[in-house]
């Protein structure tokens, strides 16, 4: 093998030179973190670092030394080149004799290191130099790109690793991940036997995108900026590069938005394509430019025939290819790793050139093509088959194991040739599967390149389009609503097929907001789902009912209608696929009309089956939706720990359900508790809602907001902000006058006393009475009206009222609220008789963790004569720091239980354990399980 040179780079450089923070990496930089304080206590190892190109390898490595260094851990950086030639042991040597702090004894190395017959006395030296500086104190030693490392610096390193094993020394190494020389594969085996940790660095969620793509364009991307961001698929060398290439030219800066207002951009260049591309043999490098141009995966005879050789003249240039990670193996055809870099590939050559290639490649004459390029172009005689019975498999696994059912599916649709009659109907098969799996991205990639192809009829067009407003539903309301109109208004499609497209586009426009469009076509669709004898179109569209009875405020029928959608979706098998939301929309009715316990059952279910199923989007929707209710029922550290949960899986964001449970349940609680760098940040996010098309997420970006201005002490700004929701056409408006949930009532007529807008809180009351007087089974709506009421003519008899009626009512906060503005009643002439009221409120604003309204409480307690201050309820004194929820989690994992035995015990996901464990480990300064257990035994030894 070459030896190659050294260049002690850790991360590559951005376009402009400069760095954009580190995003979505938390995780990786806390597991570094964990080394380094081993490597502090004395204990060393290896950490491997692996990942594909572009993924951040080398930047997690520059941010391990930077951490080092801040330690006083002596540092050596060294990195392999796939290019320039140099001496054996190059990349090793130059790591530990340059930069700041070299070995001793440099000159006597690199001697050694040139001089014939010398290796055994080299690696003696260098052992004996290594051990000599770990006696003064840690060493990190880095190794980048292990894959382009020469024989000798592999040997030198796993040799050194094992002898050096007690010393203090941490050798961090990366090597791109798939297919790497046989050399390497050997190093990375003997490494892993020798118990190596080992790091997988996996592509970044979508969070991190949108923040990367703030980072580089200097405001927050609109949804077509991040859209066209989301195409990196979480690589971010290709996320940085692409939108480089944008900032100038193609994106302009529009009411504090990132926005593309020419559409989106023509392919173009990428620089670590082009310097890929460059480092290529010309034989290879025409392979790959050829192969773009084709475009989808190519065979290497249809590319043979194309450069004039035959495949067996292309068997370097392949290698080189796949060994430069621009290509990669994909059954027996070849494709790029990644679609943008084949579109980079393609930019660069002369338009003709592409026209020609795709003409010539399309019109092979069959004399011509060779037997293995014709064989490419159509499946085998058993491929069919083949495929029929994979989709069949998959069919039967779908509703028990999504993730098998998936890959039967991906593996049928390459049997299936592109011009198969039945190719459309297997992408729709495909999509909804790979959403469920959590794969969104690539499911949408899939149906929009069908539908961009052209070519389906409309049965087949209608399929897909229904397979991407079902994917849609989640993330974006208006593109799921335009997805199922369009396949609805397709001409000549079957009557049952028709029925779904306008189930779902019921189902979008009432999730978005558009209440009186949703019940006209919820009415046309069941004409249609009846026609056809459709059930589960039937059970959608009772979902739809239920939504317009809860906008009329029927929240009895609402909820009569909720169980019986649900029910109906059970029956057909269908509730856990989650396409529809029946279960989701049951559970949050039912926290609405205040049947908490109910509702928490319901959400637990759901996360059960859907994590046991492995249907990693479906977990996530339920996370999300059992935040809103664990928010509602003071719950306030379960609450952020669902969202934190949620927002730790690969789903694209920012997403509409997202939007109105996570991001708002999240802003909720950083006002409860004071936590106003959070609260900041949500706030942010509510005003990108505010421009969102959908009417719903633009009026929770509105109530987001305005509490956020009342928080600050702000009143009329928040009422400012509420204008838009007030001022909205009334059949659109929300059904509570602007409200997220009737609890709220009593919030806004507060705000607006404050802001003198007394016609509006008189409004906000008759809103709650009405809702009280159409529902009056529902103690918990009379509970809001009464306190509602009693704010508004400032009356302690309502409020008093209110303060029974939520004794038997599961909602924390807003019975403490009740009872607070109830003792502030009394403390303006019977001061003792506040007291109790403001003890009682105080007790179940800390068991809910809300600090910011235990020291307003508090306050009000010293003003009423009490000095000394109370001791709430549901505290544990020997974990003052944490939350019940935290205490619950920690003293399990001290116990030995593992993050899914925790959660098994609690009844949580292993997400919501580890958010827990993670803020624990924060609130206590302990960086590892084992000082957390020594904590714990210390604690409850008294010590």
């Amino acid at each position: 093998m070459s030896v190659n040179r050294v260049t002690t780079r850790t991360a590559p450089e951005e376009p402009d030179g400069a760095r954009t923070p580190l995003r979505g990496r938390d995780a990786e930089l806390a597991f570094i973190e964990e080394r380094l304080d081993a490597l502090g206590r004395g204990r060393g190892g290896i950490v491997r670092v692996e990942g594909p190109a572009g993924i951040g390898r080398s930047r997690i490595l520059a941010e391990a030394a930077a951490a080092a260094r801040r330690r006083g851990t002596r540092v050596f950086e060294g990195a392999a080149d796939p290019d320039d030639q140099f001496i054996p042991l190059g990349p090793l040597l130059e790591g530990v004799l340059s930069g700041e702090e070299p070995l001793s004894g440099a000159q006597r190395l690199r001697d050694l290191a040139t001089t014939p017959g010398q290796r055994f006395w080299l690696l003696q030296e260098l052992g004996d130099r290594l051990r000599e500086a770990a006696r003064n104190g840690p060493l990190l030693v880095v190794l980048d790109d292990l894959q382009w490392c020469d024989d000798l610096t592999l040997l030198t390193f796993h040799t050194l690793a094992a002898g050096l094993s007690s010393h203090p020394i941490l050798w961090l190494v990366a090597v791109r991940g798939g297919s790497v020389p046989s050399g390497v594969r050997t190093t990375l085996d003997r490494i892993r036997q020798a118990g190596a940790h080992e790091l997988a660095i996996a592509a970044l969620e979508d969070r991190a995108t949108a923040r990367i793509t703030e980072d580089v364009l200097g405001a927050p991307p609109d949804p077509d900026v991040l859209r066209l961001a989301r195409r990196a698929e979480g690589v971010p060398q290709l996320l940085v590069e692409l939108l480089g290439s944008l900032r100038e030219e193609a994106v302009t800066i529009e009411n504090g938005m990132a926005r593309l207002p020419a559409g989106p951009p023509a392919p173009r260049q990428l620089p670590s394509v082009a310097r890929r591309l460059d480092q290529l043999s010309d034989e290879a490098r025409e392979l790959v430019q050829t192969a773009a141009a084709v475009g989808g995966t190519v065979t290497v005879a249809l590319l043979a025939e194309l450069l004039g050789r035959s495949s067996a003249a292309l068997i370097t240039a392949v290698r080189e290819s796949l060994d430069a990670d621009l290509l990669a193996e994909s059954g027996d055809r070849l494709a790029f790793r990644h679609e943008l870099i084949r579109e980079a590939v393609e930019a660069g050559l002369p338009l003709p050139l592409r026209q020609a290639l795709r003409r010539q490649a399309g019109t092979l004459p069959p004399g011509r093509a060779p037997a293995d390029a014709a064989e490419g172009e159509r499946p085998a005689s058993g491929d069919a088959a083949e495929a029929d019975r994979l989709r069949t498999e998959a069919a039967e696994l779908a509703a028990t194991a999504p993730g098998p059912a998936a890959e039967r599916s991906l593996k049928a649709l390459e049997l299936t040739a592109a011009a198969a009659p039945e190719r459309p109907r297997i992408i729709a098969e495909t999509i909804p599967l790979l959403w469920q799996t959590g794969r969104a991205v690539q499911a949408r990639e899939l149906g929009a390149s069908a539908l961009a192809a052209g070519g389906p009829g409309p049965e087949d067009e209608a399929l897909i389009r229904l397979a991407l407003a079902r994917l849609a539903i989640p993330f974006d309301f208006s593109e799921a609503v335009r997805q199922a109109r369009a396949g609805a208004a397709l001409p000549g499609i079957s009557v049952a097929l028709r029925g779904r497209l306008l189930a779902m586009l019921a189902v979008g426009l009432s999730m978005s907001g558009e209440h009186a469009a949703a019940e006209q076509v919820a009415a046309e669709a069941w004409e249609t789902a009846a026609a056809a004898g459709d059930r589960t179109a039937e059970a959608t569209l009772t979902t739809v009912r239920s939504a317009v009875s809860f906008h009329r405020m029927d929240l009895t029928e609402a909820f009569r209608q909720a169980e019986r959608s649900a029910a109906l979706a059970d029956a057909l098998g269908i509730s856990t696929s989650l396409w529809v939301p029946e279960a989701l929309w049951h559970a949050l009715l039912a926290n609405t009309t205040g049947r908490t316990a109910q509702a928490l059952a319901v959400a637990e279910e759901g996360i059960r089956i859907t994590g046991e199923q492995g249907r990693t989007a479906a977990t996530r929707m339920w996370l999300m939706t059992r935040s809103r209710i664990l928010l509602e029922a003071g719950r306030l550290a379960d609450a952020r720990a669902d969202c934190e949960a949620a927002s730790a899986t690969d789903d694209p964001g920012p997403g509409n359900l997202a939007d109105v449970t996570l991001r708002y349940v999240m802003l909720r609680v950083a006002l409860h508790t004071g936590d106003r760098r959070t609260a900041r940040a949500y706030a942010a996010e509510a005003r990108r809602m505010r421009s969102d098309g959908a009417p719903v997420v633009r009026h929770f970006g509105s109530w987001m907001l305005a509490l956020t201005a009342d928080a600050e002490g702000r009143p009329d700004r928040a009422m400012a902000e509420l204008d838009e929701v007030m001022t909205s056409p009334a059949e659109d408006r929300p059904a509570y006058a602007g409200l997220i949930d009737p609890a709220d009532a009593p919030v806004l007529v507060r705000l607006a006393l404050r802001a003198g807008a007394l016609e509006r809180a008189a409004q906000t009351v008759a809103q709650a009475e009405r809702r009280a007087a159409l529902n009056p089974d529902l103690t918990f709506l009379a509970a809001t009206a009464a306190h509602a009421r009693g704010l508004l003519d400032n009356d302690l008899a309502p409020l008093a009222r209110a303060v029974r009626l939520y004794e038997d009512c599961p909602r924390v906060l807003a019975r403490a609220s009740a009872l607070e503005d109830a003792g502030r009643k009394l403390a303006t002439t019977r001061r003792s008789e506040a007291v109790p009221y403001f003890e009682t409120a105080l007790a179940l604003y800390a068991r809910s963790g809300a600090e910011r309204d235990v020291a307003r409480v508090r306050r009000r307690l010293r003003a009423a004569g009490v000095r000394k201050r109370p001791s709430p309820a549901g505290l544990d004194s020997a974990w003052p720091e944490l939350t019940a929820a935290e205490t619950r989690v920690v003293r399990l994992v001290a116990g030995g239980l593992t993050n899914r035995q925790a959660a098994e015990r609690l009844s949580l996901s292993p997400h919501t354990v580890g958010s827990h464990l993670r803020r624990a480990f924060t609130k206590l300064d302990v960086t590892s399980r084992t000082d957390l257990t020594r904590l714990v035994r210390q604690r409850d030894n008294g010590e």
